[in-house]
């Protein structure tokens, strides 16, 4: 099998152990990777944290830190067949969706490459006659980037990008599920040119890996995409260190379907926003809101849509909907399946494991019009689509903001004037009005309450990795007066 190897310091490395990778696709293993545990973690960050300050990159400029950016958007692009073959291979994601999204990625490095020399301070208009008082941008320290198995080379991006832009060093934690993408784009770092330690590319575990890195006292912030409930240890743990946090959690999103909506894009938008990646997505539009007096028309063309989808390998381009990443998921996805069937809701289709190798999970669509149901509130993860009817806008708002998250909504309508009240209602960081799953290196992605705090993408995310000094220079020559003699 192949064996990939850790990237510490600028050098290439095993891990104090190793452990097998599944295929998502036949449920055996394919390839050996390296799993990092404590002392490669006190390696890892101890480098950056040497990169940035003591070794080159703390004098390296802007300028020249953005040439290093474009040169990796050039090998990402060349190497971007390879990188999304082994995405495929390693978590199941489909490779017409991995080879559409790596190419994007190169784009969010061009773009921070751009961004790098044009994050500046500003100069204060003081309210004291003899002084100058201004602000500079300086990197917030060594980052901890933890990217899941879904989408990582875009999420490793959204945070790789804008760190390095600012000047940060970056210890980056691939997910032990699916790592080989983000192990061999290690070796694009190497290859643009990086000096050692400034990036680190690690694999492991959360007991004996993420623990360590978070907690670790050399760690200044720690950029995590992933799911509540690590990112609550991920808090406790950075009470030690005391480092920043910018946290993307997924969401439980919203997906608003008005009676004068066009239904065919609407529907088309549903799809690619609930079975894309097999819904393994943070902003999957997975709670449908229709207007009762389309609900029936909607759910029809859903159901022709999603019985007709191609279920298979996720290496043939053809492939429509391919395997969830792991045993595990799928057992969850059929787990919450089953308990909300058991509260009421009704299956429309799909919600039984098919048979043969493999993760595969079938595109499902529960009718939930009893808001309570378990499949309302808690995220799948997975291609399941819960169905609840509203009556008048006031009423989908009140559902759609029924949540503890706060990720992203769409809204299809063709009312301009309720598009805007639906925008102020709702409750999320991101809204797409007919139109869903949109992204841009330049749109600040984000959300709040249980989808986390931060933002990715713009030059938000890059002012996320800094910290500002302000300078006071006094300019008159008079001597301080002495502050014991009164005057």
């Amino acid at each position: 099998m192949p064996r990939f190897q850790s990237y510490i310091d600028g050098a290439f490395t095993d891990g104090e152990a190793t452990f097998e990778s599944l295929d998502p696709a036949t449920g055996t293993a394919w390839a050996i990777m390296p799993e990092a545990r404590e002392n490669d973690v006190e390696r890892a960050v101890r480098s950056a944290s040497r990169a940035l300050r003591e070794g080159p990159w703390s004098a390296t400029t802007a300028t020249a830190r953005g040439k290093l950016l474009t040169a990796l958007a050039g090998l990402i692009s060349e190497n971007a067949p390879r990188l999304a073959e082994l995405e495929t291979r390693d978590t199941g994601k489909i490779i017409r969706e991995t080879s559409a999204q790596i190419a994007y990625v190169a784009d969010y490095y061009r773009y921070y490459a751009g961004l790098a020399d044009k994050i500046e301070g500003a100069v204060l208009p003081i309210d004291k006659p003899d002084m100058n008082v201004w602000t500079r941008r300086e990197p917030v320290g060594v980052v901890a980037a933890i990217v899941p198995w879904n989408s990582q080379l875009f999420l490793a991006a959204v945070k790789l990008g804008p760190a390095l832009a600012a000047g940060c060093t970056v210890v980056l934690k691939a997910s032990e599920d699916g790592p080989a993408p983000l192990l061999e784009f290690a070796r694009l770092i190497d290859q643009a040119g990086f000096p050692p330690g400034v990036v680190n590319v690690i694999t492991g575990f959360g007991e004996t890996c993420g623990s360590a890195l978070t907690r670790h006292p050399l760690v200044d912030h720690i950029a995590f995409t992933g799911g509540p409930a690590t990112a609550r240890h991920i808090v406790r743990n950075s009470a030690d260190n005391l480092a920043s946090t910018s946290l993307e959690l997924g969401g439980k999103s919203p997906f608003i379907v008005f009676s004068d909506a066009d239904l065919e894009s609407a529907c088309n938008a549903q799809v690619a926003g609930i079975f894309a990646a097999t819904g393994q997505s943070c902003v999957a539009g997975s709670r449908l809101l229709v207007e009762a007096s389309i609900k029936d028309e909607f759910i029809a063309r859903l159901k022709d849509k999603a019985e007709t989808a191609k279920i298979g390998a996720p290496l043939t381009m053809d492939t429509e909907i391919g395997p969830l990443c792991t045993e595990r998921q799928r057992a969850h996805v059929q787990a919450l399946v089953d308990r909300s069937l058991q509260a009421g809701a009704a299956l429309v289709t799909g919600g039984v494991i098919p048979d043969g190798a493999g993760y595969y999970y079938p595109p499902t669509i529960i009718d939930c019009d009893q808001v309570n149901s378990p499949s309302m509130s808690e995220e799948f993860f997975g291609p399941v689509l819960s169905v609840v009817s509203f009556a008048d806008e006031a009423e989908a708002l009140r559902i759609a903001n029924d949540t503890a998250y706060g990720l992203a909504a769409g809204v299809f309508t063709r009312n301009l004037s309720r598009a805007h009240r639906m925008v102020e209602g709702l409750r999320s960081g991101i809204v797409w009005i007919n139109t869903y799953r949109a992204v841009s290196p330049m749109a600040p992605f984000g959300g709040s309450g249980l989808s986390g705090h931060g933002r990715e993408g713009g030059m938000a995310a890059a002012l996320d990795f800094t910290r500002t000094k302000t300078v006071w220079l006094r300019t008159s020559d008079d001597p301080i007066p002495d502050p014991f003699v009164m005057r």
